[in-house]
């Protein structure tokens, strides 16, 4: 075995001891194809409010920049599937929003497998990314083998669905390359398509951003809702996972393992009044650690006010 063989074998061990479920890795290159499709993307305005995406393209294409001399993108994945699901006719929240914020979990992992790598390899240069850098992480996860990007944006893994974080180690470090993942097994199938309450999923894996329901929610700041959206919610509060939800590969999908990511009972048990009563310093004890604190208390009084007219 030589030494990028070995290094690989040790990368791959460490990360399933931290609890990801799935890793891969690609040798680092210029994303040339992902930079026409995310211009062409931006030129449509389908980033609608996000100007932030607009930001940093060199980095978002090239993992050199972000990490020089970079050799490896190693990609990981972390089920955040659970094992408990809201009452119904409740306002509905996002799956990945049930427990902790991911960010601080998975960077926290992140942490432990630079620092592993350092001490068992070597002096490498690395720098883990999760949501908080311009990084392409479906492109690299399908270039190191983990799934292929669906109709509806999502890394879709064969054996396990598509709820799961995506996190990005670069480094400088040689190592043994994943062959990408050649094939798209959505097939004819349209039910992402077809299900979508707003219309924001186009053909040809387009996603227009600015329809989507986790956009008007999570990362639109206005303090109102656009009256062209009115009725078109299905009572989802915080995020959307429709075209998760009617996608049949998630039919594979198993409850996370990940202790950190368990349900808040709150979340699973609020009732509507509950919401409509919550004060702002509750909202702050409560969600403290949560997802939720994004779109903090007046963006979810919003929303909340918004799917109930």
């Amino acid at each position: 075995m030589n030494a990028a063989e070995n290094n690989t074998t040790l990368i791959k061990n460490y990360a399933a001891s931290l609890g990801f479920d799935f890793c891969g890795i690609a040798k680092a290159v210029r994303l040339d194809d992902d930079a026409r499709r995310l211009e062409q993307w931006l030129g449509k305005n389908f980033n609608g409010s996000m100007q932030y995406m607009e930001n940093n393209f060199e980095l978002r294409i090239d993992p050199s920049k972000l990490v020089p001399g970079a050799k490896s993108v190693i990609t990981l994945l972390l089920n955040y599937f659970p094992s408990q699901q809201q009452n119904t006719d409740v306002p509905k929240i996002s799956k990945y929003a049930f427990g902790k914020d991911y960010h601080e979990v998975i960077r926290d992992k992140l942490k432990l497998l630079l620092q592993y790598i350092k001490e068992n390899i070597g002096d490498i240069n690395g720098r883990g990314f999760v949501d908080s850098a311009p990084v392409l992480e479906r492109s690299w996860a399908q270039k190191s083998g983990l799934g292929w990007v669906g109709k509806n944006g999502n890394l879709i893994n064969k054996q396990s669905g598509s709820f799961f974080f995506i996190a990005t180690l670069i480094t400088d470090l040689e190592l043994e390359y994943d062959d990408a993942f050649a094939k798209d097994y959505c097939g004819t199938c349209t039910k992402c398509i077809d299900h979508c309450p707003t219309d924001a999923i186009l053909p040809d894996k387009v996603i227009d951003g600015s329809k989507c329901i986790s956009y008007f929610t999570i990362e639109l700041k206005d303090a109102l809702i656009p009256d062209t959206m009115k009725g078109k919610f299905d009572n989802w509060m915080f995020g959307c996972d429709v075209c998760q939800d009617v996608c049949p590969w998630n039919r594979f999908s198993k409850p996370t393992n990940e202790i950190n990511f368990s349900p808040l009972s709150e979340i699973l048990n609020f009732t509507k009044n509950d919401w409509e009563e919550l004060t702002a310093e509750s909202f702050k004890i409560i969600f403290k650690n949560s997802p939720l604190k994004r779109s903090k208390f007046e963006g979810v009084k919003r929303n909340l006010k918004f799917i109930q007219t």
